[in-house]
């Protein structure tokens, strides 16, 4: 039997012979093209899928189809075309055509997994690829497209089991390396992760991804150098991926090199002018900065809120939570840490003094990292929601569903917030709150949290990201949840120098503030300084600073990554710290205070610069506030030259603290109720309508 053909040229058998109008002349006949076997057209179809040229590649699959419509191949194949093209609902149709005439073909499998996958079908999607391993043992790609949906789902083990099969099948794919490098990040085996990055890199030598992912790890390993250099490598492949110009500003941040970070975010931005993630990260580092004002700042909010708030405030629809000023409240929290993290130290003392009479607590983590913290923490509130995997619009829905009265961001502008999702208005009252001392300048934000020393009355109170609400004491209350020793003897009686110190983040010491400590080491000569500097430029750059003004190395300690009982110990080591400025310490500063340990502080004219003096007001420590650098040189040298007094500080401190506002979590859990129901009285007041 003859194999039926498809012709490339329907109306080829039919064109008409042509003559010259001479007779003497020869006559010539057009012949036709021979018409293509059903074959032929299918491996013609194939060159043009694999070629990117879908349409036509489509158009062919569909004559097969009209001359055969069982021939399980093209319907496979037509299934992958409309599958790539977008119309996946279409696509699992074709294929599952395909695998009912031909099951034992693997790669049909696959395929329709993949086109499962796309419309989230997850568990169907998992069902085929492993029917694909199946039919195919060695199938490294669909080992490879499983282990991503495990990825995908949080089952990062499992991802890392499949794509080290995968590996096994196919050891050169470069995806199946990053891939399993990025999985292996998510369970903190980060030292695995550069080893599949670099190997990834290595097969595919322009792998920017690649290199971008690799940077991510070594930053958090804090090898700032290697980091910096992979974002530099990526962005020599493609400089137009901002994602990769961000986490090249993060990186330079952490090294302390704020010009340089500012300048990498600003060009993120100009690649990527609506990514809310880097306007944040611009508008936490600009704070930092010694030499950038409070204009600077407010107009860096002002463009958050042009490029992300403004297209969200269609999204943004009455609220209908009954207008009773004094009926029970449901609270919102929304944060990515719940878990052992600096804000941690604030949020379990406020959480477990709540009254839940008069308010029913939410809390809606955005990250999936738990811990013995995370089940503290959930333990203290009425209901918990792992949210993690839900979009801005979603988490957006969820809180306007659950009936949240007052919504309160514990992230503020620091990693992974939510500010899209307030952006939306959820909640009727939108309150910020913990992650640093100022404002958001989100405008659907209504209020802000804190006290009269972080903004005496008066100071902003027209300014974007909500107004200030000032509690009658401390705007926190801080609880030591991890393990601390107890308080040493002054260190300086036992080695005969004093030793100044600082354990805030590298990012928060500019060189300025570097040039102030020593001068402080020059007006003390009998004295030593340590603090956290990351290893590498950071350092060469720190030593620089104080060798060309006449510091000795040799006076100097630097200290990295290091775990919490190490990290907590170093305290034992300082006679007085020394606070960061213009942005100073708040967590950093308790643990110290709680280690008997005291600290200057610079008062400035930014809020972040005002957060020292709020944590020693409220525990009494009025004299070790300064307001110049030549009053802070003085306050610190001065009390290094009465070590008496210093022990006594040092022997008391902690029980000072646990007696003050600072560590009374009933107390403040009264204010904090106090003044979200004066919040909601006031919306009430104002019929239900947002407070402006």
């Amino acid at each position: 039997m003859r194999p039926q053909s498809l012709s490339k040229n329907a109306a080829a058998d039919q064109l008409p012979r042509h003559c010259l109008p001479y007779p003497t002349r020869i006559f010539f006949r057009v012949q036709p093209r021979p018409p293509m076997t059903i074959p032929q057209a299918f491996a013609l179809a194939v060159q043009h899928h694999q070629a990117g040229r879908l349409g036509d590649a489509e158009q062919l699959y569909r004559q097969i189809l009209a001359a055969q419509p069982n021939h399980a191949d093209a319907l496979h194949h037509l299934g992958v075309v409309v599958h790539q093209t977008g119309h996946h609902a279409l696509a699992i149709e074709w294929i599952q055509q395909a695998i009912a005439l031909a099951p034992g073909n693997s790669a049909a499998h696959a395929n329709l997994g993949g086109a499962y996958r796309s419309v989230g079908r997850i568990a169907e999607a998992m069902a085929c690829y492993r029917r694909a391993i199946q039919l195919n043992p060695q199938y490294a790609l669909a080992y490879y497209n499983l282990g991503n949906v495990f990825r995908e789902q949080g089952q990062f083990h499992e991802a890392i089991a499949t794509y080290r099969q995968a590996l096994q099948c196919n050891p050169n794919h470069a995806d199946t390396h990053n891939n399993l490098g990025m999985a292996l990040a998510e369970l903190d085996e980060l030292e695995g992760a550069v080893v599949a990055y670099r190997q990834a890199i290595r097969l595919k030598p322009d792998y920017a991804e690649a290199q971008s992912n690799l940077g991510v790890a070594l930053k958090v390993l804090c090898r700032f150098d290697e980091a910096v250099t992979a974002y530099q490598q990526a962005l020599a492949l493609k400089p137009e991926l901002a994602e990769v110009h961000n986490n090249l500003g993060n990186a330079l941040k952490d090294r302390g090199q704020l010009d340089e970070a500012i300048a990498a975010y600003r060009r993120a931005l100009l690649f990527k002018p609506d990514f809310s993630g880097v306007h944040s990260n611009l508008i936490y580092t600009l704070p930092l900065h010694p030499h950038e004002d409070n204009s600077t700042i407010l107009e860096e909010q002002k463009r958050w809120n042009r490029q992300i708030g403004d297209p969200l405030k269609q999204s943004i629809r009455p609220h209908h939570n009954h207008p009773d000023p004094e009926r029970r409240l449901k609270i919102g929290y929304v944060s990515p840490d719940f878990h052992f993290h600096a804000a941690a130290f604030f949020l379990v003392p406020l959480l477990s003094a709540h009254d839940h009479q008069q308010y029913e607590i939410i809390c809606y983590a955005t990250d999936r990292r738990a811990d013995a913290v995370t089940e503290r923490l959930r333990k203290s509130a009425d209901t918990w929601r792992d949210v993690h995997a839900l979009s801005d619009a979603q988490l957006a829905e969820c809180i306007r569903n659950d009936g949240i009265d007052l919504l309160v961001d514990l992230a503020m502008h620091t990693t992974d917030n939510s500010l899209p999702t307030f952006a939306r208005k959820p909640a009727p009252v939108q309150i910020s709150w913990l992650a640093y001392a100022g404002s958001t300048g989100v405008e659907a934000i209504d209020y802000r949290l804190t006290d009269s020393q972080i903004d005496p009355p008066g100071f902003d109170e027209d300014g974007l990201g909500g107004k200030p609400m000032r509690l009658p004491e401390s705007w926190c209350c801080y609880e030591p949840i991890a393990a601390f020793p107890i308080v040493n003897a002054l260190p300086a009686r036992q080695i005969g120098e004093v030793t100044f110190g600082s354990l805030n983040q590298f990012c928060k010491l500019n060189d300025a503030l570097l040039r102030s400590w020593a001068h402080l080491l020059k007006a003390v000569p009998r004295s030593r300084l340590l603090i956290v500097c990351p290893e590498g430029q950071a350092r060469e750059r720190t030593l620089a600073v104080f060798t060309a003004l006449g510091i000795a190395p040799d006076r100097l300690e630097f200290v990295g990554l290091c775990s919490w009982p190490d990290y907590v110990a170093l305290f034992g080591r300082i006679d007085i710290a020394l606070d960061s400025f213009p942005c100073n310490g708040m967590t950093t500063t308790c643990h110290a205070l709680n280690m008997g340990v005291p600290v200057v502080t610079r008062s400035g004219l930014t809020a972040v610069s005002r957060a020292g003096s709020s944590l020693l007001h409220t525990i009494g420590l009025t004299g070790w506030i300064t307001r110049s650098e030549e009053d802070y040189i003085r306050v610190a040298a001065q009390w290094a030259g009465d070590l008496e007094a210093l022990a006594e500080l040092r022997a008391a401190l902690r029980q000072r603290m646990q007696a003050s506002p600072l560590m009374d979590p009933p107390r403040f859990a009264r204010n904090m109720e106090a003044a979200y129901r004066a919040m909601w009285r006031r919306w009430c007041a104002k019929g239900g309508r947002r407070v402006t």
